[in-house]
């Protein structure tokens, strides 16, 4: 575990998906981080990577984080841990900064095989949701006991961007205030 740095991390948005919306706690709490956090890694030039578990069912990704992944076509799954998906590639990044849904199902498995590979991930408590709590908290500290850091929006946007005075810092600042 280290801590996260631009050129050596990629973001991984798990499954934010309209079919989602109704039955996940806290679902625009994660929308409103997410958005945070993919807008901070673009301005960052962190790569973003986009997963939608079988989006005939469950839908396109939610219009709020879609509209600042433009360009990043997302990668339809059916298999629960997106690093299992075709596709699906961190770009060479040792690093993985992880959210989504459901912390218990996606997000943990994805999480587990990326610690498997010997990449160094990190998990977005605050950007991480299921559908009951007791699974959310259980998956947050599953993952803390197999390797993952267990992280906040806040924290990750800063430990990328290392220091202040920039014009970038401007941004990230703007993002969580």
């Amino acid at each position: 575990m280290s801590l996260l740095k631009r050129d050596r991390a990629a973001l991984v948005v798990v499954d934010v998906q309209e079919g989602f919306r109704p039955a996940i706690r806290n679902f625009d709490g994660v929308v409103e981080q997410t958005v945070k956090l993919v807008r901070g890694a673009r301005e960052l030039s962190v790569p973003v990577i986009v997963t939608e578990q079988y989006p005939k069912g469950l839908g396109a990704t939610v219009p709020e984080v879609a509209e600042h992944t433009l360009g990043i076509a997302p990668i339809e799954k059916t298999v629960f841990s997106a690093a299992r998906a075709d596709g699906f590639d961190l770009l060479g990044r040792g690093q993985a900064l992880v959210v989504g849904i459901e912390a218990h199902v996606c997000v943990s498995q994805t999480a587990h095989d990326l610690l498997a590979d010997g990449v160094d991930v990190h998990v977005v408590a605050d950007a991480v949701s299921s559908r009951a709590s007791e699974d959310r908290e259980r998956a947050l500290d599953r993952l803390e006991k197999a390797g993952a850091t267990i992280t906040t929006t806040e924290a990750a946007l800063f430990e990328l961007l290392e220091r202040a005075g920039s014009p970038e810092f401007k941004f990230v600042q703007s993002l969580v205030k």
